[in-house]
């Protein structure tokens, strides 16, 4: 489903991205893994269209991203959880909601989609009246991604979705995010937390200095040992299995 060949980004004369090729497939779960500054972020926004690509090949299906102007790709089936979650905090949940399901036929559906959401979060309309602000962080985090389904995508991008969250809200965080996966949605997940990143993606691909220097099965690179002590970090992933 989205293709990327040869993809490069850059911050003026700063090449942030070099010669990135990955795919998704339609409702897979791929991750994306690496450390800081390894360019994951700039990664996930040249994909929903936030950063515009220098050059190389990005498709979804049989469509050409890369030239589409930057407020066509959610129409073209692809929304993104940023980092942060950036609800609005003086706002209800369910205007929050409801901004998520702005374009036609995302806003025709609105009520399947509320219904669809609160499925997957079940204590989701029990803060639809409160102000998003109000919430715990966890909770922000549902919302957040929530808000993206409302707009009904093909693929969703979640952007390091347990940072500032305790373990047991991870843990059940990332459950949910597998249960959007299984309700039809591809997801691409960028996340410092590699062992969970891992345990729940069908393939990954671990990103280094802009470069993407290893992929396939997750149970491949946990068994690498050059893999798991230059990027992966061999303890915690010992430590999660």
């Amino acid at each position: 489903m989205l293709e990327l060949r040869s993809v490069e980004a850059r911050y003026g004369a700063a090449v942030a991205l070099r010669d990135i090729s990955l795919s998704v497939a339609a409702a897979e779960l791929v991750s994306i893994v690496g450390p800081n500054g390894a360019g994951k972020t700039t990664l996930i926004n040249v994909i929903a269209g936030m950063h515009k690509a220098a050059s190389g090949s990005m498709k979804l299906g049989s469509r050409d991203l890369m030239d589409l102007a930057a407020f066509r790709f959610c129409g073209e089936g692809i929304a993104i959880v940023p980092e942060g979650r950036h609800l609005f905090t003086s706002m209800t949940v369910r205007e929050n909601l409801e901004l998520g399901s702005y374009g036609k036929a995302a806003k025709a559906a609105r009520s399947e989609s509320l219904a669809r959401v609160a499925s997957i979060f079940p204590q989701l309309p029990e803060w639809f009246d409160r102000a998003a602000g109000t919430l715990s962080g966890g909770q922000q985090q549902m919302a957040a991604i929530a808000r993206a389904l409302m707009a009904r995508p093909r693929l969703l991008l979640l952007d390091e979705p347990s940072l500032g969250l305790a373990p047991v809200i991870v843990l059940e965080l990332f459950k949910l995010i597998r249960r959007v996966n299984e309700d039809g949605v591809a997801v691409l997940l960028v996340e410092q937390n590699v062992a969970m990143a891992l345990d729940i993606a069908a393939r990954a691909y671990v990103l280094e200095q802009g470069r993407i220097v290893a992929e396939g099965a997750p149970e491949t690179l946990m068994n690498d040992p050059r893999l798991r002590a230059a990027y992966l970090g061999d303890d915690s992933i010992g430590a999660a299995r």
